[in-house]
């Protein structure tokens, strides 16, 4: 039981039993002492005498305490925390032999490590970055080459979730709702056509033509179907010119790891590697949950430890009021930038899309989080995804006391936050899941591989920030 407890706090907890020790052994000296005097001698100068020893012995051991925390237990976390980060990450800082001076040998053994550990890491992130541009070349090739296709792509796993889209299927997705990977085609589409369609595949080969209407009724699309023996199924959507909007240029979105679908638990069964996130930030008229309003929401999508690319929603909103030039100073968002902008009940149910059935995460999550159940009523939609806080993340990881503010754990992990990118919603969400992307292999690292063991921890850190999943 007690090696769960935090090791600063098994550490005072020892102090404590030294002083409870010392007193109990000075009581009895005292007592014995008493009893063999030969005549009877008066108690009240042994309890004055027990009282002051009990006072300077606490007081003793409290300031040794101190003296320990500071110096072996505080450097001791922190050189584990480094140790996490070369061990799990590709962090490279290098390890403050000042700080750990009261560790003997510890912490330049642990430099020596860090230092082979990093060299190794080295060369062999120099062949996957060459590998990983290779193959970054190959895709923008297919890309362009789907681009001048006019036929929209979406590839299917066999529970009929997305697992690619090229540019055109996102501009008609995009038209129902923000397109996204992993997501049930069904969240798009009504499937009567499309199950149909499926049904006839187990019958015949090569492609079935059916209709695919979107869910709003609004748009109904030719499209083909076919089928990639028992690893899914392509769909081919031929929209007519006045069925697809006008986009920028958008890249093939994949994930081909999602072809193998994870078995469906309870949220607090599954396991963190399982899990969608949606990192997402607000900025606002001002700083109260009660009564400012949001007018900017930024968030992008994480996926199996990598953050989507190309896919992010990013609007502004009209808040209905004037923005404060105070608040202003911080975002950068006026006025005219919101004006013509969604409402937050259109934006909100945006957001709701995009992130349906992952984890919602925020940097001080109650903030955010709060302002969107305010408005819950006018998106007429339930808030009520499970939420992580990479405020109560860094704390798990690195403990309470180190500084948990988007700058410093960006600092801490080696992540670059442009100033253009500072304090606008895209910019902090992408930065938020940036954060995400490197705990979470340091969380793994401490053995935190489910969701609800996750929480259990973050839930112990409840005084730095209220846990919004209990």
């Amino acid at each position: 039981m007690l090696t769960r407890l935090p090791l600063r706090l098994r550490i005072f907890l020892f102090f404590c039993l030294l002083a409870a020790g010392g007193a109990a052994l000075a009581a009895a000296a005292l007592a014995f002492g008493w009893s063999r005097a030969n005549d009877t001698l008066p108690q009240a100068p042994f309890i004055t005498t027990f009282v002051i020893f009990v006072f300077l012995n606490t007081g003793l051991a409290l300031a040794v305490w101190l003296l320990f925390d500071e110096n072996v237990a505080k450097p001791i976390n922190r050189l584990s925390a480094h140790l996490r980060l070369s061990a799990h990450s590709d962090v490279e800082t290098p390890v403050d032999e000042d700080t750990a001076r009261y560790l003997g040998d510890l912490a330049p053994a642990a430099a020596a490590l860090t230092q082979s550990v990093s060299t190794s890491v080295m060369d062999t992130a120099s062949k996957v970055a060459r590998e990983t541009q290779r193959l970054r070349s190959e895709s923008e090739r297919l890309t362009k080459l789907l681009t001048e296709i006019p036929i929209a792509t979406l590839l299917l796993n066999p529970s009929d979730e997305i697992v690619l889209y090229d540019g055109q299927a996102a501009g008609v997705l995009s038209q129902i709702a923000p397109p996204r990977l992993k997501a049930p085609l069904s969240d798009y589409f009504d499937l009567t056509g499309y199950l149909a369609a499926k049904n006839t595949l187990t019958k015949t080969s090569g492609e079935v033509p059916f209709k695919l209407t979107d869910t709003d009724g609004k748009n109904t699309f030719a499209a083909r179907l076919k089928a990639l023996g028992t690893d899914g199924h392509m769909v081919f959507i031929e929209p007519t010119p006045d069925q697809i909007q006008p986009h920028a240029p958008r890249p093939l979105v994949f994930d081909f790891d999602l072809m193998n679908t994870a078995e469906t638990r309870e949220i607090k069964d599954t396991p963190l590697s399982d899990l969608c996130f949606v990192p997402f930030d607000t900025e606002t008229t001002g700083l109260s949950v009660e009564t400012d309003a949001i007018v900017q929401i930024g968030a992008v999508r994480v996926l199996n430890g990598r953050i989507v690319e190309g896919e992010r929603l990013d609007t502004y909103i009209n808040p209905g009021r004037p923005i404060p030039p105070a608040s202003t100073r911080i975002h950068k968002v006026t006025d005219d930038h919101v004006k013509g902008a969604p409402d937050i009940a259109t934006a909100g149910r945006a957001l709701h899309h995009f992130a349906r059935n992952a984890v919602l995460v925020a940097h001080n999550a109650p903030f955010d989080i709060g302002l969107l159940r305010r408005f819950q009523a006018e998106m007429d939609v339930d808030w009520t995804h499970p939420v992580l806080d990479t405020v109560l993340l860094s704390a798990v990881v690195f403990g309470t006391n180190d500084d948990h503010s988007l700058d410093a754990l960006a600092n801490r992990l080696n992540i670059a936050i442009s100033e253009d990118d500072r304090h606008t919603a895209i910019g902090d969400a992408k930065a938020t899941a940036e954060v995400l992307v490197k705990l979470l292999p340091l969380l793994q690292g401490k053995g935190i591989l489910t969701f609800g063991a996750l929480i259990e921890q973050t839930q112990k850190h409840g005084r730095l920030l209220h846990d919004l999943n209990s």
